[in-house]
């Protein structure tokens, strides 16, 4: 059953009461037929029903995450900015907060944490044109002694 509550701010922050519909994830379970298809993405519920012709993908890609949380499987196809704009007039509320997981793993890119060892990224090439300049200049150094 969707419960409908007022969140206290609109996106503008301006005050304007909006209502929120809740789903369980039980009732997003049982839409997984092509006669109606909800997805999770996000902790947001989307009914992709009138997409499904229209997906680049194709339907069968939309039906194996039918009813369940598809967050995962979004983020890993990297959809682009105008996938995740059109998403918006599928939205119909959100998961109710008792079912929502812990965001500790999220994948989203808006609230992910870019990179906890980037050093580790330049750090190494750094340390190894290091390395190959001393051995360079070593090499050469020792040559032309020997000459």
């Amino acid at each position: 059953m969707a419960t409908v509550e007022t969140s206290c701010s609109d996106r503008k922050g301006q005050g304007v009461e909006t209502p929120v519909t809740y789903y369980r994830l039980e009732e997003v379970a049982k839409r997984n037929s092509l006669k109606e298809i909800w997805l999770v993405i996000h902790g947001r519920v989307y009914d992709i029903t009138r997409f499904l012709n229209e997906h680049p993908g194709g339907e069968e890609v939309l039906l194996e995450q039918a009813g369940a949380d598809a967050s995962e499987s979004f983020e890993d196809v990297g959809h682009s900015s105008d996938a995740r704009e059109m998403l918006k007039q599928y939205y119909i509320g959100d998961v109710h907060p008792n079912d929502l997981k812990p965001e500790s793993g999220s994948k989203d890119p808006s609230k992910n944490n870019t990179c906890k060892s980037c050093w580790s990224y330049w750090i190494f090439p750094i340390i190894g044109a290091v390395l190959l300049g001393f051995l360079y200049r070593y090499y050469y150094t020792s040559e032309s002694r020997s000459s």
